[in-house]
């Protein structure tokens, strides 16, 4: 009977939370991204260098650093619905802003005000998770969500790079008009967002009485079995030693994945001689491989019940995609390489985000994933530096990429020696029951 309640309950709670999740994390990774396909003339309008560039770009970044752990503790206090809709509002306001940048200076300054008003929705959305989906989902719907990301950068090089082409529209610039068509949606899907979600499950009216009672107990179980070993405070959860080495696991494929986004249609376009709409298309390649592989992943993770060893391989999958790339930049082998470090990069998501709720819960599990999250972000701020000053030093990204690579590996290690994290629910499912006094 159970099973057939669950199926029913986690069917619909799917249906109701993923689409509108997805939609909202392609808005945001839309309004994140479309800074490298604008790099294609925005650098050369307002004089901007490769490495001023990077460094500007990143300043996104500190903004997610500072304002993220904030974030995510008052989501937990105020509930999801009113934050998510904040978050969405304000990051489109700056988003759109970002057309009116006038150099170096203004667009690194617009840049750290975008990364603070969307400081919290990820670690937000990973964690609103939390309070709907059992353990044994948890890297499945994490899987599921993310895919919004290769499907924003897979279907946002055409839209960005055609709207580009609008160049002259109202007398404003080719990446002015993507700037303002993208920004704008996001404030709409914003204010939406405050009448479509539901905070937890006790208030949702999609499920059925016995439907809500299964979830609101499974939930609550598992809750208590995290807590019978032990409750972190919400300090104790940023400075415990697991969250700090996830951090440094997230930190290195976080440079090495931005650090190769933003700099993928600059890569593609030396290739050869090409429009800017068929470098928007090559784009999309090495993020539908990304897209697919984290979806299966995660799914793979789910079922082995594992996470640990599906991160590992996930690392050093990516740590060859890089090297692959460097050694053979200018040829289309470089592409290969990129899908390959893409999937990796993807892939490691699912298994990654499932495993701090296999020891934290409540106001600690909002810490920790906004603790992870803004310290792991801050390689988006170094590894776009690293690359465009590489770039500008040695005339290639070649020399970029290989120290990314390194960066990729660290992860990697970190993983093999140290991430060894016990799942206390899992183990609680499997222990036997006593039985009842006679």
């Amino acid at each position: 009977m159970d099973a057939v309640i669950e199926a029913s309950t986690m069917r619909k709670v799917y249906l109701r939370l993923l689409p509108f999740a997805v939609l909202s994390y392609i808005l945001a990774y839309i309004d994140r991204i479309n800074v490298s396909f604008a790099a294609l003339t925005m650098r050369g309008d307002l004089q901007i260098g490769a490495g001023d560039f990077g460094f500007a770009v990143g300043t996104f970044y500190w903004g997610y650093f500072l304002f993220e752990v904030p974030s995510n503790i008052i989501l937990e206090k105020v509930g999801a619905r009113i934050w998510i809709a904040r978050i969405m509002i304000t990051w489109g306001i700056f988003a759109a802003a970002t057309a009116f940048v006038t150099g170096t200076t203004t667009f690194g300054i617009v840049r750290f005000l975008l990364g603070a008003a969307e400081a919290g929705f990820f670690p937000g959305l990973i964690l609103y998770f939390t309070y709907w989906f059992p353990a044994r989902h948890h890297a499945r719907i994490v899987s599921g969500f993310l895919i919004g990301l290769p499907i924003a950068v897979a279907f946002g090089a055409p839209i960005s790079t055609g709207l580009m082409s609008l160049d002259g529209l109202f007398g404003f610039k080719g990446w002015q008009v993507m700037y303002l068509a993208e920004g704008i949606p996001t404030i709409l899907i914003g204010i939406a967002t405050y009448f479509v979600m539901t905070n937890k499950p006790q208030e949702a009216k999609f499920l059925t009485a016995q439907e809500r009672d299964w979830l609101v107990a499974k939930l609550a179980g598992e809750r208590k079995a995290k807590e019978a070993v032990r409750v972190y405070s919400l300090f104790e959860s940023m400075s415990n030693p697991k969250v700090l080495l996830l951090a440094l696991n997230y930190l290195g494929i976080v440079m090495a994945s931005l650090g190769m986004l933003i700099f993928i249609p600059q890569i593609i376009k030396e290739l050869g001689t090409m429009s800017n709409m068929e470098v928007g298309w090559l784009t999309m390649i090495p993020y539908i491989c990304g897209g697919v592989s984290l979806v299966v992943w995660g799914r793979i993770s789910d079922k082995m019940n594992e996470r640990r060893w599906n991160l590992l391989l996930a690392c050093v999958l990516s740590t060859g995609g890089l090297v692959m790339a460097g050694l053979t930049m200018g040829t289309w082998w470089a592409l290969v390489g990129m899908s390959l470090a893409a999937m990796g990069f993807y892939g490691s998501k699912g298994p990654f985000f499932a495993m701090p709720p296999m020891f934290l819960s409540g106001t600690a599990l909002a810490a920790g994933f906004a603790w992870i999250n803004s310290l792991g972000n801050l390689g988006g701020f170094f590894g776009p530096w690293w690359v465009g000053v590489m770039k500008d030093v040695t005339g290639s990204f070649a020399g970029g990429l290989y120290g990314l690579a390194l960066l990729s590996l660290v992860s990697a290690v970190v993983c093999a020696l140290f991430l060894n994290i016990p799942d206390v629910v899992s183990s609680a499912e499997r222990r036997p029951q006593a039985a009842p006094a006679q």
